[in-house]
């Protein structure tokens, strides 16, 4: 189901995408770039997002789309 999100959106136009409403925010599977532990958080974090593991920094809030200190390995639409 989550690819076929992602199809439509992508076939969309820029004009189209606004008018449907689709959310522009994704749940999404980060690595650690330290330890290599993967861990879900939202795309728009507001706060920041440690590793459990290692402690080390993965997402930080900037007032929008959170900045990820990793890998994306997954992306999961609702």
């Amino acid at each position: 189901m989550a690819e076929e999100i992602k199809r439509i959106i992508e076939e969309l136009d820029e004009k189209e995408k606004k008018i449907a409403r689709f959310p522009r925010s994704t749940f999404i599977r980060v690595r650690c770039s330290n330890c290599g532990h993967e861990i879900i958080t939202f795309s728009h974090a507001s706060t920041k997002v440690y590793c459990p593991n290692c402690q080390n920094l993965i997402a930080e809030p900037t007032g929008g789309k959170a900045k990820i200190h990793g890998e994306i390995v997954e992306e999961y639409y609702y």
